[in-house]
């Protein structure tokens, strides 16, 4: 008679297919990345996106955050507490404190300073500005003025221009700044410096000076004391005003009785007398004609 043991069947210690092929499928990489991490970020995104459906939740995390925002910035090592400029005259300061009405203490979290500094590189005196925030909260506005060089007379008005045109500030009276040269004109703040380099050449005669003229948008007039007048080409206005007066120098040209001397035409320079001489002439020429006569 065969025993229990050896009549039941043995065990098959093969794995069963299913088992076999979850096996082969953990160790594909992909499918274990899936598992590890892929099922993990899906189970986070799907609970936060629950949460975050609700209302209440979302008002409740956007005041946390803001909550600790606001504990954050309200730090004392944070707060700015009071605003320094260097480089501008006491004019501009105040100029730049009342663009930049900034009420003190106030979050360094708070300050835009890229915003700031186009607000204050906005004032016509300002050629640069330099903001940032300085140790012991301090604002510090580094300023480049623009210096003024000519002043532009335009439609009755007053202009401070620096030397490539731009408007630095309106003056009142022109002797107020009577130590800068004159210009006048449509279109002069566009060509100041050309009119720089004809103030430069017109040194020799700086005394007789009276301002330059823009004609037309196009070129320049030198306004002399005696009423007279230099008219100077479009091209080569330098050149043509140096020799003027090298012919002053040279003959006394603008010692005479000249009203206007005219360079316009390079090929055709000429001259006007003035009313009082040709007047003179004309006298003297009728005094002649009168002594033939006789």
């Amino acid at each position: 008679m065969q025993s229990l043991e050896t009549a039941a069947p043995r065990r098959d210690p093969a794995p069963s297919r299913w088992a076999f092929r979850l096996h082969r499928l953990w160790l594909t990489p992909l499918f274990r990345g899936l598992m590890r991490v892929g099922l993990p970020v899906f189970a986070l995104v799907f609970g936060l996106g629950w949460v975050f459906s609700v209302p209440e939740n979302r008002d409740l995390v956007a005041e946390q955050i803001a909550e600790l925002r606001r504990s954050i910035a309200e730090r004392p090592e944070f707060m700015v507490k009071l605003m320094a400029i260097d480089g501008a005259s006491a004019e501009l300061a105040e100029d730049i404190r009342e663009v930049l009405p900034i009420d003190f203490p106030r979050s360094s979290f708070d300050l835009e300073l890229e915003a700031l500094q186009e607000v204050v590189e906005e004032l016509d005196a300002v050629a640069a500005a330099d903001l940032r925030i300085r140790p012991g909260g301090i604002l510090q506005v580094d300023v480049t003025e623009r210096i003024p060089a000519v002043v532009w007379r335009i439609a009755g008005q007053l202009e401070m221009l620096d030397a490539v045109g731009r408007r630095v500030a309106p003056l009142a009276h022109r002797s107020d700044r009577a130590d800068l040269p004159l210009i006048a004109g449509e279109g002069g703040d566009v060509a100041v410096p050309e009119a720089l380099d004809l103030i430069v050449a017109a040194a020799p005669m700086a005394g007789r000076v009276r301002g330059l003229v823009r004609m037309g948008n196009r070129r320049w007039d030198v306004v002399l004391d005696r009423d007279q007048r230099i008219l100077l080409p479009e091209t080569g206005a330098v050149a043509a005003l140096e020799r003027v007066i090298a012919l002053d120098h040279a003959q006394g040209l603008l010692a005479r009785d000249l009203s206007v001397v005219d360079l316009r035409n390079a090929a055709r320079p000429t001259l006007r007398m003035a009313p009082q001489a040709l007047e003179e002439l004309r006298r003297i020429k009728a005094l002649e004609r009168g002594d033939a006569l006789q």
